[in-house]
């Protein structure tokens, strides 16, 4: 059991790289927007959703999923509002931290610069993780490496073969989730 100066240091170490994050300007010269970068978590976070980056839309609002997509995927994960921004139930972490911009046929990939530079940190300082989830080709890519099918439809059919804790899935299909098993 952790004594009460162990748990006020895992909070005060989430809560320090959280505000380091959020004050990042690794990649600002390649950003259409001044940087804000988006994240939600907290050391205690049961399940991790782990995303593309954020849209025009959540770069202005500042929250996470905060757009059509965020509506359509937490009625498909079958949660609220209030739920879904529990940071003691989810985390919200994307591989790009902010809106990479527009391109051609839609918005651009996100940053390379985040991921790396950032997620091994709040993955360890997050301490009772039940369950990560992969949304889309980059995050799947990233986590996956050479695991990743050819498309993104096939890396989802085999999801029994990676790791229970984390099942590539598009936003398309619907989840349920039991805590605690």
């Amino acid at each position: 059991m952790k004594s009460k100066l162990q748990v006020f240091l895992c909070i005060y170490k989430m809560d320090n790289l959280l505000s380091e994050i959020r004050n990042c300007t690794v990649c600002k010269g390649f950003l259409p927007n001044a940087p804000r970068p988006i994240i939600q978590a907290s050391k205690s976070s049961k399940v991790v959703i782990i995303g593309q980056a954020p849209g025009r839309k959540v770069q202005n609002s500042g929250i996470p999923w905060d757009d059509a997509s965020g509506n359509n995927f937490r009625a498909w994960l079958g949660v609220d509002k209030q739920t879904f921004y529990d940071e003691e139930i989810f985390a919200l972490i994307p591989m790009g931290f902010c809106f990479p911009g527009t391109g051609k046929s839609g918005d651009l990939p996100p940053r390379h610069e985040c991921a790396p530079l950032w997620h091994q940190q709040v993955l360890k300082a997050m301490t009772e993780v039940k369950l990560t989830i992969l949304i889309g080709q980059y995050a799947q890519s990233y986590y996956l490496g050479n695991d990743c099918k050819s498309t993104l439809t096939e890396t989802v059919k085999n999801y029994k073969e990676y790791s229970s804790k984390i099942p590539p899935i598009t936003s398309s299909i619907r989840l349920g989730i039991i805590f605690g098993k």
